[in-house]
Formats: structure tokens, sequence, C-alpha cells
């Protein structure tokens, strides 16, 4: 891969983070927080919402940190080890917790009592975003799965290869 390429997603990385950073110190808690002004039935859900939110965007920058030590590797030719395997399964395991996150607040908010303003379309707007975030994240981590067992090919063969030559 040319280095120009690794250095852009590089630096798409890092802009991610931050603005993952932005969002998990000032956007979450402040969107909580108005919230519960604009309808104060809201105030007992505010926090456990804001932290599962929280805790997803570390799971995406927990993801991002990896795919950055994969392009590290890439850079370095090293792709094709068994420390591949390693950030890997990080990003694996960090999406199967944002999914798991996602599951449960879609099944809190399918069977909780959550008060809401006017109709209810905002629950119904919540729900359905959750039960997205959560088959997204379910498909993505079946998708790296998927990849990661042809890196283990992939790898295998390279192994083989070298001992040939």
């Amino acid at each position: 891969m040319h280095r120009l390429i690794i250095a852009a997603l590089r630096a798409g990385i890092a802009a991610a983070v931050l603005l993952g950073l932005f969002g998990q110190i000032v956007v979450i808690p402040t969107t909580a927080s108005d919230e519960v002004e604009r309808f104060p039935p809201y105030e007992p859900f505010a926090v456990p919402y804001a932290t599962v939110a929280i805790l997803g965007v570390a799971c995406v920058q927990v993801v991002l940190g990896a795919v950055w030590m994969l392009l590290d590797m890439v850079e370095r030719d090293a792709v094709f080890t068994r420390r591949a395997f390693r950030w890997v399964d990080t990003v694996i395991g960090a999406t199967a917790v944002a999914t798991l996150l996602a599951l449960g607040v879609a099944c809190h908010l399918a069977v909780a009592e959550i008060p809401a303003p006017d109709d209810g379309m905002q629950m119904l707007g919540a729900l359905g975003a959750a039960v997205a975030c959560t088959g997204v994240g379910a498909a993505f981590a079946l998708l790296v799965v998927v990849m990661r067992g042809l890196l283990s090919k992939a790898t295998a063969l390279r192994s083989e290869l070298a001992e040939v030559v």
C-alpha cells in the first residue's frame, strides 16, 4: 500500500478519534442535559443512556486504534503474521461489545415504560435506531470474522511459501 494512502488513512483515523472524544466530552452530556430540560420525565434515563452512548463511541475508538496498528503492520509488510490476529480480534471484540450495548438499548426501549412527549414517535425512532445499530454491528462483526479467516489462510500460505523458497 502506498505511503500516501496510509498517511491519509491515519489522518482520517486521528480526526475520527478526536471527533469521538469531543462527542464523549461535550456532545453526549450536553444533549442528555438538554433533553432533560426540555422534557423532565427523561431524567432517570439520561445518565444510563449517556453512559451507553459514551461507551459505544469508546468501542468505535478502540476499533480505530486497532486499524491504526494494522496499518502500521501493512506499512512494515508484517500483516501476514500471527501478531495481526491480536488486532483483528480486538476489532471483533470491540464490535461485539458495541453491538451488545445497542441490543441492550433496543431491548430496554422495547419493554420499558419511557414517557414520551407528543405522540411517542421519538421512542419509535430511538428504537429503530437501536435495532439498526444492532443489525449493522452484528453484520460488521461477522464480516470481520470472515476476513479474519481469509487472513488466517493467507498467513498460512505465506508461511508455506516462505518454507519452499
